[in-house]
């Protein structure tokens, strides 16, 4: 039973407002002692012709009382509602017990299919920590669609074409020695990828030379072909070590070489709607209808650039899987493209341009130091994620020296920590990169919430059995209600999160939940409780785990059993 659609039926019955709309405009209270939901009166007066406060001191003499509410409340212009605590406390936890991580799902997304393209590195250089956001808020995004109910897809766009393999052959064929790149792949292929860069530097005619070799690739060219397929087959080789760490899986590889036969249509449609404009030599569109600068189509070569590729990925997309929604988790420096390209679509006359979005990603900060490929500032995720789990056995062997599976235990939390930093903020904040913020056990931390989790586990497996039917009449403090009410929040705050792509929603809930489930198990005995009350409070920590874990979940982060 969803008590909010309850409460939403008994003000439809009451005004002839849709159920839906109801919904959409009740609030949760900013205190628990104004009721557990609440309804604003104000847009109920013009219809009604009544002061907002008059209308909710006649609805509230209206309600009634049943198995899901207690009473109804007039406050100023708000119908407050307090819901029937011990009905809902035993349908919440009853619910969570009976489906277990299909809580909080729905059939919402049911015969729909939303595209989510996320990670995205370039074939030949290493997999930096700007990739690493991407791929965990991708990864996050999609599960929450999932759970949903609708079809996704993960797709992996690859930057394995332009320009920079042209460098990148000719960097190999001038200093690439195979017997030395065999043996760490891309930080051989990097360097030399480097090297060319402050070598054209010196001498401006390599640049020529590169594009002279991609052009060759271009052209199809065995040597130049064969060159690209070895570098982009070394380079998916370690990218996928790092994909199984975080248990990804992705349902395409196909990138942006993919989509090398399919860009002349794309140039032809364009022509065919009279869109593309000569300037300087380059075929562009114009934007100003949109207040966005030109975007270009064709460089002065006749080459193509990324909204080119863009154009007819997306275009393949939409005619393969004919996508409900199409999301790009980039990262946020990447804003300007995705509008022009989402514009030139759109000019193009395909309507379907609404629905896709761009997923902003947020920027990693080390000590005010930016990522940069060029010149070989990269920060490696490989670094990160072993570091990460590195300093996390060194906590363990401190804490619980003799812990089983430790090394195991120490993956999970280390990787854990470092999700739950990147997805505990909105996506238009800096992500600020602290080791001892990261991977405290205390506050607002991926290991605290876990710890949480393991906390609740250690206590059910010391109790045992708990009983078929634990009277849930016995949990009547206030936190435990509270905590209930927490847990009957869940299915919203998937739904949140997935209706404004934002993980962090799931992650501040999960902290919430976690927060709450400590104190009450600081201020409640659960073990040395009476046997009614014993049983009914673990029941609810049974609840409590579940519905972390299945949190955890959707965030990408697995859970140990103990710590």
């Amino acid at each position: 039973m969803d008590f909010k659609l309850e409460i939403a039926k008994k003000i439809s019955s009451m005004t002839e407002m849709e159920t839906e709309k109801i919904l959409e405009l009740m609030e949760i209270p900013p205190q628990p002692n104004m009721g557990d939901y609440a309804f604003p009166c104000f847009q109920l007066a013009k219809v009604m012709r009544k002061a907002p406060n008059m209308i909710a001191r006649e609805l509230a003499e209206k309600v009634e009382k049943d198995d899901t509410l207690e009473k109804a409340e007039a406050a100023g212009g708000y119908l407050n509602f307090f819901i029937n605590k011990e009905g809902f406390i035993k349908h919440t936890i009853a619910q969570i017990l009976e489906q277990g991580e299909k809580y909080g799902s729905s059939d919402k997304g049911e015969g729909k299919t939303v595209l989510v393209e996320f990670s995205s590195p370039n074939i030949a250089k290493p997999f930096h920590i700007g990739h690493l956001v991407n791929t965990i808020t991708g990864n996050s995004i999609e599960k929450i669609f999932k759970h949903l109910g609708y079809n996704t897809v993960k797709l992996n766009h690859l930057g394995d074409y332009g320009t920079q393999f042209g460098k990148l052959i000719s960097a190999y064929k001038r200093w690439g020695v195979d017997e030395v790149i065999a043996k760490d792949p891309i930080n051989e292929l990097l360097k030399i990828y480097v090297k060319f860069h402050e070598e054209a530097e010196k001498d401006p005619s390599l640049e020529d030379e590169a594009r002279a070799y991609f052009k060759q690739l271009e052209d199809g060219e065995p040597e130049a072909v064969a060159l690209w397929e070895k570098f982009r087959e070394l380079s998916l080789t370690e990218f996928r070590k790092l994909y199984k760490d975080f248990n990804i899986e992705f349902d395409s590889y196909a990138g942006e070489s993919f989509y090398s036969d399919k860009m002349p249509e794309v140039v032809q449609i364009l022509k065919d709607k009279n869109l593309l404009k000569e300037s300087n030599g380059a075929q562009i569109v114009d934007l100003e209808q949109f207040n966005l600068p030109p975007c270009l189509i064709l460089k002065s070569d006749g080459a193509t650039i990324y909204a080119t590729r863009d154009l007819a990925a997306a275009i393949y997309r939409k005619r393969t899987y004919d996508f409900y929604k199409s999301l790009y988790v980039v990262g946020n420096t990447q804003a300007l493209h995705f509008k022009q390209f989402f514009s030139v679509l759109q000019l193009a006359g395909f309507e379907w341009a609404q629905n896709c979005v761009h997923v902003g990603t947020s920027l990693v900060k080390f000590a005010d130091r930016k990522l940069a490929s060029r010149k070989g500032d990269v920060i490696y995720a490989k670094e990160v994620v072993d570091e990460a789990v590195e300093k996390t056995l060194e906590i363990i062997n401190s804490k619980n020296p003799n812990l089983e599976d430790k090394e195991e235990v120490a993956k999970k939390v280390g990787m854990g920590a470092i999700i739950y930093t990147f997805l505990k903020n909105n996506m238009d904040r800096d992500i600020i990169f602290s080791w001892e913020d990261m991977l405290s056990f205390e506050g607002e931390s991926g290991p605290y919430v876990l710890y949480s989790y393991v906390r609740g586990k250690s206590i059910l497996k010391k109790a045992g059995n708990i009983g078929e039917n634990p009277d849930l009449s016995y949990l009547k403090t206030e936190d435990e209600y509270n905590m209930v009410k927490l847990l009957g929040f869940f299915k919203g705050t998937v739904e949140q999160a997935g209706d404004r792509y934002e993980p962090f929603v799931i992650t501040r809930y999960v902290t919430d939940l976690a927060k709450a489930y400590n104190k009450f198990y600081n201020t409640h005995p659960i073990l040395t409780a009476d046997e009614k009350v014993k049983e009914a409070r673990l029941a609810l920590t049974k609840a409590v785990c579940s519905v972390l874990s299945t949190g955890l979940g959707l965030l990408g982060i697995q859970t140990p059993e103990s710590m």
